[in-house]
């Protein structure tokens, strides 16, 4: 059965009025998407994408509470309730969804310690993402990891060593080589990490085995307090494979950013060795809660991005001008995410903190429980996995 828009059924006399039904709406629709910049390739992903309703909606709600829930995270810092490392995401939401509708649930995902958006987009609730900022038990990785060390099946964090995390992005696309099960690995890193020298080791690796890695910067035009052109000699950080081929996207539209990783995959999956990706975003907050953000930069310049390439008014402009959804419906499901974050902010802020007899749990999989040295010479804590 069809369902219905509410939008008022009756008039003051009784006479029903119009009623719009999902039938009313298109149920697709393409769009001009921005050409991607090559770097040794003959040609790139499409031109054009193709949007569904399902997509565009989920998309949206998808990114909305990515947003929300980042927000949430600044407010409960502000408060004292988070405490510790905490690195906000607002303003980068189509790098995580789009990433993710252009790979495979079964494909993997290696991020620095920017990690709450992809926490999320793997699967990861709200509650338990909150809850693990707020150091309580119903965290996601249980209160011990906090901002930077969030994991879910086939994503490996959140890692807090600058560039740390892709030589082993590069090892987990090893082991997919290795297993020949046709997946690969998402290694994402930011620029400001782009000058590790660990990282171009890990492309001449995977360049030299064919890994089937997908290597992502995501250029949010400053490492910490610096801007790009001063930290970096050549800013074209999708070219700094050298041998590898190389894309640069536009970061902040996720469809976009979607048939970029699609192409990336495919390129992967076909055996042709690692691909690197550069996609341009922007993040609105500071580098993290102790950095306000506007030392380095002026707020004209966060509000013109803003204004004019915000990743989730841009979608809902797509949606809107195509008759995909009304309004009201986009309004319903801004309510229904702002519910959700604040009963997991709820959560976040009542659930108990994790005992102390659990704190070195977890330290090895599958292996027999151990004794570990605690932080008095006369404690000794067990330890299971």
């Amino acid at each position: 059965m069809i369902s219905t828009l509410l939008r008022g059924a009756l008039g003051k006399k009784g006479v029903k009025m119009s009623v719009r039904t999902y039938a009313d709406f298109n149920p697709q629709a393409s769009f001009d998407i921005k050409k991607c910049d090559l770097h040794r390739l003959e040609e790139g992903p499409p031109q054009q994408a193709l949007l569904t309703r399902e997509e565009g909606l989920k998309y949206y709600r998808t990114m909305q509470t990515m947003r929300r829930m980042e927000l949430k995270a600044d407010q409960l810092y502000k408060q004292k309730i988070i405490r510790g490392f905490c690195h906000l995401y607002d303003g980068q939401e189509a790098c995580a969804v789009g990433i993710e509708a252009g790979i495979n649930p079964t494909d993997h995902l290696i991020t620095a310690y920017r990690a709450h958006g992809y926490t999320f987009t793997r699967g990861v609730t709200v509650k338990e993402i909150l809850a693990e900022l707020t150091g309580m038990r119903g965290g996601v990785v249980k209160g011990k990891g906090g901002s930077m060390h969030m994991y879910a099946k086939n994503f490996y964090g959140g890692n807090g060593i600058v560039g740390a995390q892709v030589p082993l992005g590069a090892g987990i696309a090893l082991a997919c080589q290795y297993l020949g099960n046709n997946e690969v690995c998402v290694t994402l890193y930011g620029d400001g990490a782009a000058n590790q020298g660990q990282i171009f080791e890990s492309f001449n690796m995977a360049s030299l085995w064919k890994l089937p890695c997908i290597f992502i910067c995501e250029n949010n035009k400053y490492g910490m307090g610096t801007s790009v052109e001063r930290a970096s000699a050549s800013t074209d950080y999708y070219k700094r494979g050298d041998f590898i081929p190389g894309l640069r996207v536009d970061g902040m539209d996720v469809l976009c950013v979607r048939e970029a990783t699609k192409f990336a995959a495919d390129h992967c999956r076909a055996g042709k060795g690692p691909i690197l990706m550069e996609l341009q975003t922007y993040r609105y907050h500071g580098h993290s809660m102790s950095d306000p953000g506007v030392s380095y930069r002026t707020r004209e310049e966060i509000q013109e991005v803003r204004s004019k390439s915000d990743p989730i008014s841009m979608l809902k402009e797509h949606i809107l001008s195509n008759s995909m959804a009304s309004v009201d419906e986009l309004k319903d499901i801004d309510v229904d995410v702002r519910k959700e974050i604040e009963d997991a902010a709820q959560f976040a802020t009542t659930d108990p903190e994790p005992p102390l007899e659990e704190l070195c749990n977890h330290i090895f999989h599958n292996e027999a429980p151990l004794v570990v040295r605690g932080t008095n010479p006369w404690s000794k804590l067990k330890s299971v996995s």
